[in-house]
């Protein structure tokens, strides 16, 4: 087949790898197909991915065999630079995929290095720039912007070459809800295109009615495959059996007022105190809470749209943020920056920038006596990753090298935990175990959870903290 994509008869291991990552699969999307492929976390739908856009076999080492074809050229006999103006990949982490430090450049990147002359590039930069409603974050500082949106830039980095296929991978791990319809609006125009659309996801809702057809993996092969109407009246329950997310979640909390909202019965006569919480980036304010109590021993969700300031205050609160002025009491005594850094921790939302061990034991007792050896086991065993223990930990699929770094908080005893979107990249049953972990935690321990995961929210969380422009009421 030359129009369209096909893997046949594909299996491979990473270098690093203790088992095969995909296992005899085959598959075939036609030109204009819309296909969304999922499972479980670490069944192998970014292996997939790297295939098709050439990561894999020219950047990520390992044993591939079979025949992997995108629009008539094969993937192994194809550099990387040259299937560039046929595929554009969206990854999990955006970041990753940045070569420029201001927005607007790296939208125009990939157009440059396809030769194109400036007037054309600038026409595809204004077009793509319009149609994905992101005029505010033109001519922005990469370095500056939160997670959704440097999402938003990578979607239109992609979109500004007008690739024939398009290959996504967790496009909404970090984006609010109303991100996630202007992604959805923007895949639909691709459709309209004729574009050619693979994508890898655990938040399945907002692809009903875009998706023709689903292929459900498990270990490295696909063995269902739906339509895209049979797949969606599926209900939760056999969602949920399948390792997969539900389609539609109940509440939007992002939808509730700004402040402190208990959501489920909380016990606490001694909070928390914050005062004069402000931090400006070139001359605006970009954090501005007066006073704010946090419920001791809560486990508080922080919610907002993307670019709301959920991210930078708490790292004002964890003491990582230089030039913020501020306060925190708690049991009377008052701190400064310097000393959060003592009494709290956070896991990233790029949990790459946070491991550095030889292996996941290892990564998770940094800083632990060795007589914690078997508190740190018993955690991992909660997280159901105990059997990579002794595997290096940028081996892992990015769900569980999320689960990782939970585990590497939990063992670091602190009095604030904050998690910055810790379930992004996460199936059902890998949020479930978070989830009852972070419920089960000690009540000495207060979280702060930044997320746009509602069922997450639903499962484990006490509070509410609702946060836009840096303010709350």
């Amino acid at each position: 087949m030359t129009d369209g994509v096909m893997l046949k008869n594909v299996s491979f291991r990473y270098a690093n790898g203790d088992t095969g990552a995909l296992n005899d699969l085959d598959m075939t999307v036609n030109r204009g197909e819309c296909v969304l492929l999922c499972g479980s976390s670490g069944c192998g739908k970014t292996t997939v991915t790297r295939m098709l856009n050439g990561l894999i076999p020219h950047y990520y080492e390992g044993t591939l065999e079979g025949e992997v074809t995108v629009f008539g050229k094969s993937i192994s006999e194809t550099s990387i630079e040259d299937l560039a103006g046929i595929v554009g990949s969206v990854f999990q982490n955006p970041r990753s995929q940045f070569f420029c430090v201001d927005t607007t450049a790296e939208i125009a990147f990939g157009c440059e290095n396809m030769g194109l002359s400036e007037a054309d590039i600038q026409c595809r930069i204004d077009t793509t720039v319009a149609d994905m409603k992101i005029q505010r974050l033109q001519n922005r500082s990469i370095f500056k912007l939160s997670g959704g949106e440097k999402q938003k830039i990578a979607c239109a980095g992609v979109a500004a070459m007008l690739p024939e296929l398009i290959v996504l991978d967790e496009p909404t791990s970090n984006l609010d809800l109303d991100a996630i319809d202007e992604l959805r609006d923007i895949i639909r125009k691709w459709k309209g295109q004729g574009k050619t659309i693979i994508i890898a996801e655990h938040r399945l809702g907002w692809l009903n009615g875009l998706c023709d057809r689903v292929l459900f993996m498990e270990n490295g092969d696909f063995s269902e495959e739906f339509t895209g109407e049979s797949f969606f009246s599926l209900n939760t329950d056999k969602l949920n059996s399948m390792g997969l997310r539900a389609i539609n979640t109940a509440n939007n909390y992002i939808k509730c007022k700004t402040g402190m909202t208990e959501i489920k019965p909380f016990n606490c006569s001694d909070p928390i105190m914050l005062e004069g919480f402000t931090y400006s980036y070139e001359k605006l304010d970009t954090i501005n809470i007066p006073k704010l109590d946090i419920p001791k021993g809560a486990v508080i969700a922080v919610v907002g749209h993307n670019g709301a300031g959920k991210s930078t205050f708490t790292r004002c609160l964890c003491g990582l943020q230089k030039h913020f002025r501020g306060t925190v009491k708690i049991d009377g005594k008052t701190y400064r920056s310097k000393d959060m850094l003592r009494l709290s921790y956070m896991v990233m939302q790029d949990v790459n920038h946070q491991l550095f061990a030889e292996t996941v034991l290892e990564e998770v007792m940094l800083g632990v006596q060795d007589s914690e050896r078997q508190a740190a086991l018993d955690i991992l065993e909660k997280l159901h990753i105990a059997e990579y223990k002794d595997r290096h930990p940028m081996s892992l699929s990015g769900g569980q090298k999320q689960r990782v770094a939970i585990a590497s908080a939990l063992m670091a005893g602190k009095r604030i935990i904050v998690f910055d979107e810790p379930t992004s990249g996460l199936d059902h049953g890998s949020m479930e175990c978070t989830a009852e972990l972070l419920r089960s935690l000690d009540e000495d321990m207060t979280l702060l959870i930044v997320t746009h995961d509602m069922e997450l929210i639903d499962r484990c969380c006490t509070h509410i903290l609702h946060i836009e422009d840096g303010r709350i009421q």
